[in-house]
């Protein structure tokens, strides 16, 4: 066996269809982002303008998260030692989980080092908390979902994407008393869609299962103190179990799981993705909290935000692109072609010092390639007519279709 050669083969493959992955050189610049440099190819640095980052509300640049983080350096340093269980369990990291629980209104919270990690752990370890459990997936669940359900080696049956009539189907097929745990996302990145969460909830109640949301692209921008799509929508209490992340917007790292007492006492207890990792470093844990509490009494930044993302979907739609506007903040402009979706990126990039990355399979369906915008409150005017006018002349120059607008 020619191990290289079929190395060669795989990366061939990607590059012919255009959905090789390249990983950019950028430096973000403390208190000018969304500005960042970049290296390109021939080592030169060049100011760009990043339009695909996910700290949503530029809280990595806030100065009371990077105070967090520099008092906690100085009196902590820099590692954690451990694992929670045997010398990575600090006060910060306690701290964090008591503001986490209070934002989801839940008893309990439980961090790890990322939301891929706490929903792989979690999913994982449900079968050997509830013998003989059923877990009933949406269809657009994030990988770490799918893997964590995957893990688990339980039964699962995956309803279509936000159809609840689905849902319902395959619930009436399954046993009365057997548990069941339904997952799902409040908002769905790729699409920027909303789950019809209370109908799921009422689904849940009427055949006794548990709720599990993905709440990781909501937090921190939705609801009164950040609280998610849930808090919006005053039914926090209705959910059993949220997953969410530190590393959106909240500008930190990591991620969580909030729920009770009880049950994260078992995950603590029961999930190798918890017990064998390595925790948070103080001074990440110490930050993250400061942005957490911050955004909870602060809600300019939640406000400008949708304000900028509704202004840049609207200007979209009058130029005729083909935009999905679902309500969130989530701007997905569809290419439908993965060669010209990595093209108008590069040519963004490149000629007009716009950083944009394309979305192609498989993180979205064949034939749905687009390119992700993540407007921000630290987004200017300025930023986002150079934007437009980029867009104009590179969809033209790629022979793209558009829609037709209203005069």
């Amino acid at each position: 066996m020619n191990y290289d050669s079929q190395i060669d083969k795989a990366l061939d493959a990607l590059h012919s269809e255009g959905r090789y992955r390249v990983f950019q050189d950028i430096s973000r610049i403390n208190g000018r982002f969304p500005s960042a440099n970049w290296i390109d190819e021939n080592g030169d640095k060049q100011q760009i303008t990043v339009w695909c980052g996910n700290d949503y509300l530029g809280m990595g640049q806030h100065p009371a998260v990077i105070a967090a983080m520099h008092e906690t350096l100085d009196v902590a340093g820099v590692g954690s030692g451990g694992t929670r269980n045997i010398s990575g369990n600090t006060v910060y990291h306690k701290a964090l989980e008591a503001e986490l629980a209070d934002l989801h209104q839940k008893e309990a919270a439980l961090l790890f080092t990322s939301a891929y990690n706490a929903n792989e752990a979690t999913l994982s370890a449900l079968p050997k908390l509830f013998p003989g459990l059923i877990i009933l997936s949406d269809a657009l669940n994030h990988a770490s979902m799918i893997e964590g359900i995957r893990h688990g080696n339980c039964e699962k049956h995956i309803f279509r994407h936000n159809d609840v009539a689905h849902l319902r189907q395959i619930l009436e097929t399954l046993p009365a008393n057997a548990p069941k745990v339904i997952a799902f996302e409040s908002l769905y990145s790729m699409d920027g869609d909303f789950a019809p969460i209370e109908e799921i909830c009422d689904l849940a109640d009427e055949f006794s299962a548990l709720t599990y949301v993905d709440e990781v692209h909501a937090v921190g921008l939705y609801g009164p103190r950040g609280g998610g799509v849930c808090e919006q929508r005053q039914i926090l209490d209705r959910v059993d179990i949220f997953n969410g992340t530190l590393a959106k917007a909240y500008g930190v790292i990591g991620g969580y799981i909030a729920a009770s007492t009880r049950f994260v006492d078992a995950i603590r207890s029961y999930a190798p993705g918890f017990i064998f990792t390595s925790s948070l470093p103080p001074a990440v844990a110490a930050a993250a909290q400061a942005s957490v509490k911050h955004l909870k009494s602060d809600n300019s930044l939640r406000i400008q935000h949708q304000e900028i993302a509704a202004q840049l979907k609207l200007r979209f739609k009058a130029m005729g692109l083909p935009l999905d506007d679902q309500g969130s903040h989530i701007v997905p402009v569809h290419v439908g072609d993965p060669v010209k979706c990595k093209m108008i990126s590069d040519r963004l990039l490149k000629d007009y010092g716009i950083y944009v990355q394309p979305i192609n399979f498989p993180t979205v369906p064949r034939g749905t390639e687009r390119l992700r915008f993540t407007p921000s409150p630290v987004h200017s005017q300025e930023m986002i007519d150079a934007l437009l006018t980029a867009m104009d002349a590179l969809w033209s120059h790629c022979e793209l279709s558009r829609l037709k607008t209203s005069a």
